[in-house]
């Protein structure tokens, strides 16, 4: 070993090359010891440029989305804004200021109506487009206590629709945001806010009654995720508190297409269809108003579009998305509908609370035709039992009158599947049944048939009465009576039912 590095030393290339091989290691040794000196030099320096937390400097925690727990530095208007808030909540402002404020109010609603309007507890859960318009109205119109939740930052995109929000907003919560706006407006207002997303968990919670035990006169709907959305409607219609929701706003542009009207008569809308699809299976299947719109797509119109072939390519989807079941995808909002959309909904709530006149879009009270759709259903069910060889006495089928108002309404649209007529309905059978599994056999005794909501089809009744005749007790195959079309799309419809099978 030794006779190897001498000859190697003598040799004048291999001197030279160990001469730089050496030569470079020092200098990465320097440079990157030089590297970490710097680093640890400025990591010093930030370490020694934050204030201790006292009087004057105060840390505060994010929230658990990642929001800032606090809003931006005030501006001296700003600062000059919340003293008089604070003041005037604390009734340091003189209550002939505020009627004279709410003069044009008073002389509409009269001194009684607005009178209820100033001692009402309003909770405006959402408080993005819609419901930042709907917060903004109220508080110009005396309600004088109002609730807002909501766990979103006011970002760039916000400010085409969002009612007061400006730049030096963005990055803020939007609970928050309202209510340093709007106390410039309204000082005498107390604002509740709770920068936290509404779940069906924390309902009772954020719904409860107020610091003065005050029960939530009313609540505003402004959420745009169905999750939350369905839990916050069926939380107050169990708990018989007055509430209101306002549907999609997203891609509509026609201001003379708004309604508000019961849940069970909005139409057109995917979002109030979804909405009603899921509270239905809940056992809600009306009194709760709902502002929508009969907008319907066209040639040329605004629409969601599917993500992209390459983003689905990048990796899970639901990454996209700032919470778990969250949209993904921009949708395309005219700044001005959110705010009729929350006008509206907020003139119903003046209007409820004050007791002024108002009338909804009657609903559709079809159930006298749902308990003929039934007894339909139950007569075809017992002549197949008879041609089956069961005794059709007493034979009872799994499906209620709620059930056939859900199917011909949210599954079927209120038209036949066959023809696309909207008259005349019956519900019928799809497939002949087998014979061992007719008859529903775990509990002994009972004489019913194993009849799911998917094995029915929305038709007319001449339809059914063709179909019951050639398919289930004739031996034909619904392809061989039905066109290629009508069967892809009884497929679909039934294949969408089972994936919402889950919410019943």
């Amino acid at each position: 070993m030794s006779s190897w590095i001498s000859r190697a030393t003598e040799n004048r290339n291999a001197q030279l090359v160990t001469t730089a091989v050496v030569s470079g290691v020092v200098v990465g040794s320097a440079i990157l010891g030089f590297q970490k000196a710097r680093r640890m030099y400025r990591v010093e320096n930030l370490k020694a440029s934050i204030p201790d937390v006292d009087g004057e400097h105060h840390a505060s925690r994010l929230t658990e989305y990642g929001a800032a727990s606090s809003i931006h530095s005030p501006s001296k208007e700003d600062k000059r804004s919340t003293e008089l808030a604070a003041r005037a909540r604390k009734g340091d402002y003189d209550d002939d200021l505020i009627l004279e404020q709410l003069a044009r109010n008073r002389v509409f609603l009269t001194d009684d109506g607005l009178a209820k309007l100033r001692s009402a507890f309003i909770i405006v859960v959402g408080c993005g487009g819609v419901g930042s318009h709907a917060t903004a109205a109220l508080a110009r119109s005396g309600c004088s206590n109002l609730r807002l939740i909501d766990f979103d930052q006011v970002t760039l995109s916000s400010l085409n629709r969002h009612a007061v929000a400006t730049l030096a907003d963005v990055g803020t919560p939007k609970v928050h945001c309202l209510r340093r706006r709007l106390e410039q407006i309204t000082p005498w207002t107390h604002f509740d806010c709770r920068n936290e997303l509404f779940s069906e968990a924390s309902a009772a919670t954020q719904l409860a009654p107020d610091a003065n035990g005050q029960t939530p006169t009313f609540v505003i709907d402004a959420i745009d995720n169905i999750e939350s959305k369905v839990a916050l409607l069926a939380y107050c219609h169990k708990n018989g508190l007055p509430v209101i929701s306002s549907m999609g706003a997203g891609c509509k542009s026609d201001p003379t297409r708004l309604f508000i009207g019961d849940i069970s008569a909005s139409t057109d809308d995917p979002l109030s269809k979804s909405t009603r699809r899921r509270l239905r299976a809940l056992g809600v299947k009306e009194g709760i108003p709902v502002v929508f719109s009969t907008e319907r797509p066209g040639p040329g119109k605004a629409q969601l579009l599917p993500l992209s072939d390459a983003e689905f390519k990048k990796g899970d989807v639901g990454e996209l998305g700032v919470l778990p079941d969250f949209r993904v995808r921009i949708l395309p909002v005219l700044g001005t509908m959110p705010a009729i959309f929350g006008l509206a909904v907020a003139n119903h709530v003046i209007l409820a609370i004050s007791g002024y006149p108002q009338e909804y879009l009657p609903s559709k009270n079809r159930d006298s035709m749902y308990d003929g759709i039934l007894g339909t259903l139950q007569g075809s069910e017992g002549r197949i039992a008879k041609d089956l060889g069961f005794n059709q006495e007493g034979l009872r089928i799994p499906i209620t009158k709620d059930d056939v108002g859900y199917l011909i309404e949210e599954v079927y649209n209120g038209r036949s599947v066959i023809s696309g007529l909207s008259t005349r309905l019956a519900l019928v059978r799809w497939k002949k049944p087998d014979r061992e599994s007719f008859i529903d056999r775990r509990t002994p005794g009972q004489n019913n048939t194993f009849l799911k909501m998917n094995d029915v089809v929305c038709v007319t009744k001449e339809e059914a009465a063709k179909h019951e005749k050639e398919v289930l007790r004739g031996g034909k195959e619904p392809g061989e009576v039905w066109d290629g079309k009508v069967v892809e799309s009884v497929r679909q419809k039934m294949e969408e039912e089972g994936r919402y099978e889950r919410f019943r």
